[in-house]
């Protein structure tokens, strides 16, 4: 038994930053076309771009702001005349800001977060759900995390966004389930990426202490829980959350 998305084309978005990089490359050499998403960062993506290529695979880089529907719609479009009709979506992308306390987070990282979490899983639904309903099936992908278990002083903003995304993920698992689309979601823990490795900043043992499994998890295996949600092994997983983070938070039922 193995990963096969030959024949797919998957978007991801914040495809060049530092773990939709990762899903990216996986989900490639598990066969699959990519459409790699960026806001600002053109070069890295062209770099994702070229190795993707040197894989075999068939790729557009492209630029949206997908706080902005009129964007995703347009990216859709530029998608769409290079390599044709998105089967799976990863919305990975997220504004970054700096975190501080809710008395003292200004108004705007509220609403950026909003834009970047909620909006932009509305936006990707409008946009490339329908072909899903067409051609009835499909998969739904959002990268959520383990903060919105946690609760943790100045995270208000980021889970406030994310818990929001849940909610539009849950039900629109609900709405269109049955056509054969799988809407689920990814919390990753706080996680080892290239960054960390450039920096040698892979070990923090206070963070290490709390997770079940001693120790901070990788990039590829946030990957990996993407790729079998992508994959037909996974088709009868919808509505779901699932925490990729060592049992550092653990769903109850």
């Amino acid at each position: 038994m193995q990963i096969d998305l030959s024949g797919k084309l998957v978007l991801v978005t914040g495809a060049s930053g530092e773990l939709g990089r990762t899903m990216a490359r996986t989900l490639a050499q598990c066969g699959a076309d990519i459409a790699v998403h960026y806001r600002g960062n053109e070069a890295k993506a062209r770099t994702l771009q070229a190795e993707l290529e040197e894989l075999g695979r068939r790729t557009v880089a492209v630029q949206a702001d997908v706080t902005k529907l009129d964007d995703v719609l347009r990216m859709k479009e530029q998608i769409a005349e290079q390599l044709g009709t998105i089967d799976i979506v990863v919305a990975n992308a997220v504004i970054q800001y700096a975190w501080t306390t809710v008395l003292e987070q200004p108004v705007e990282d509220y609403v950026s977060q909003f834009e970047s979490c909620v909006l932009q899983s509305v936006h990707l639904a409008k946009a490339f759900v329908p072909d899903m309903v067409a051609q009835q099936g499909g998969r739904m992908i959002g990268i959520n995390t383990e903060c919105v278990m946690q609760n943790f002083p100045t995270q208000s903003a980021y889970v406030a966004g994310k818990r929001g995304m849940d909610g539009v993920y849950r039900i629109l698992a609900k709405e269109v389930g049955e056509h054969q689309i799988t809407v689920n979601q990814v919390a990753p823990g706080w996680t080892i990426s290239d960054k960390d490795r450039d920096n040698h900043t892979e070990q923090n043992e206070g963070y290490s202490q709390s997770v079940p499994l001693k120790r901070r998890g990788t990039d590829q295996e946030i990957a990996n829980v993407v790729a079998f949600l992508a994959s037909d092994l996974s088709s009868f997983i919808t509505g779901a959350y699932i925490p990729v983070n060592g049992g550092n938070v653990m769903p109850s039922i």
